[in-house]
C-alpha cells in the first residue's frame, strides 16, 4: 500500500518552511515577537511531512474566493 501524501489533499493548504532571508524580509517592519505567532505542533501531520522543527516558521497559503490568496504564518512548537 502506498503512503498517503497529505500535502496533495485538496483541503490542505500549501505549507512551506521559511528561510532566514524570507523571515527577515517578511517581518522587517513588524513590531512583535515570533513567539507571539499562532502555533502549529511539530507532530502536526503536515508539519511532519515537510520536516518542520521547533522554532521553524511556516508560511501557509490558502486559496480564497474573496481575496484570491490568503497567507498566514505559524511557528512550530513541541
Amino acid at each position: 500500500m502506498s503512503e498517503f501524501d497529505i500535502q496533495k489533499h485538496k483541503l490542505v493548504p500549501k505549507h512551506e518552511i521559511m528561510t532566514e532571508e524570507e523571515i527577515s524580509k517578511e517581518f522587517s517592519d513588524v513590531d512583535y515577537k515570533f513567539k507571539d505567532l499562532p502555533k502549529i505542533k511539530v507532530n502536526d501531520p503536515v508539519a511532519e511531512s515537510i520536516g518542520a522543527k521547533p522554532g521553524d516558521i511556516l508560511r501557509i497559503t490558502r486559496e480564497s474566493q474573496t481575496a484570491g490568496e490568503f497567507v498566514t504564518y505559524r511557528i512550530v512548537e513541541v
